[in-house]
């Protein structure tokens, strides 16, 4: 069993080295890298004694580190580890859109019992956002803790459940297999209308059809959920506060009433996809 431990996203933890930072936005941190990167906030990825890589929030410059008991903290070249599809995410595609993906992996089944079972032991507000493996004999797994504003477990809650994970999948299933654990971050996708409420005070990207017809033009702005109407399957939006709504000649002013006294109201069908908002 290789392990690597892949934080990919935003992830919010008590400081593990020196050289994770907090920054000003809850939930997130800035890491110096080896190479110069552009200024951005980002996850780490470490291992005992080390400290690699590191990986944008949005951009995914990533490199694992294998952290197994007898690793010698050497770093798994990038072009050797199966990297996850770059197509946009869909809820349910065992990546940021959450849910299971097994491939017909002949051990799938068991792989994502064993993950359901360790999981038991780090409470109920812990949870398995995302659950994908590969033929080739991949496992990615994102977790979600409730409790989290952001819903990211801290570092050394990815790293106990990685260990405990792997040893039981080793104890289990004989198979070569590599494991990466991260947190959904920033960049999930919220299911309309179940995750919603459980993000009701923070701002969301929310990209919605014009209109009912197949084909409709998109429109995309910054929102924070007013209601939902359960009944005619509606969610009723009021803008948000931030710079992407204002306007560029009103110089940081805030909205207008106008603006605030705003509601769109959507279908849940004419909602393409609703992202957290994390400005920066």
């Amino acid at each position: 069993m290789r392990l690597y431990r892949g934080v990919r996203r935003i992830c919010s933890s008590s400081t593990l080295f020196s050289r994770i930072h907090p920054s000003s936005k809850p939930g997130l941190y800035k890491a110096s890298c080896i190479s110069p990167k552009p200024a951005s906030y980002f996850a780490s990825i470490t291992a005992s004694r080390h400290f690699h890589a590191t990986s944008s929030v949005y951009n995914h410059h990533r490199l694992h580190v294998d952290v197994d008991d007898d690793s010698n903290g050497e770093v798994e070249p990038i072009d050797s580890w199966e990297e996850e599809d770059e197509a946009e995410p869909e809820i349910g595609d065992g990546g940021d859109g959450g849910g299971v993906v097994l491939n017909n992996c002949p051990w799938g089944e068991r792989a994502l019992s064993i993950a359901r079972e360790v999981l038991l032991e780090f409470g109920e507000e812990m949870q398995l956002y995302a659950f994908k493996t590969s033929p080739r004999g991949y496992i990615y797994v994102r977790l979600d803790k409730l409790s989290n504003e952001y819903g990211c477990p801290g570092m050394d809650e990815i790293e106990s459940f990685s260990r405990q994970y792997k040893k039981s999948l080793d104890e289990e299933i004989p198979d070569d297999l590599a494991l990466e654990v991260s947190s959904p971050g920033a960049d999930r996708l919220l299911r309309v209308p179940d995750d919603l409420l459980r993000f009701k005070d923070m701002a969301m990207i929310v990209t919605y059809f014009q209109d009912s017809d197949a084909g409709s033009p998109e429109k995309e702005a910054v929102y924070l959920l007013d209601s939902i109407e359960t009944e005619s399957q509606c969610c009723v939006w009021k803008l948000a506060d931030v710079r992407e709504n204002r306007d560029p000649a009103a110089k940081g002013r805030p909205l207008s009433r106008k603006q605030r006294d705003c509601r769109l109201k959507l279908p849940y069908d004419m909602i393409k996809r609703v992202k957290l908002y994390i400005g920066y």
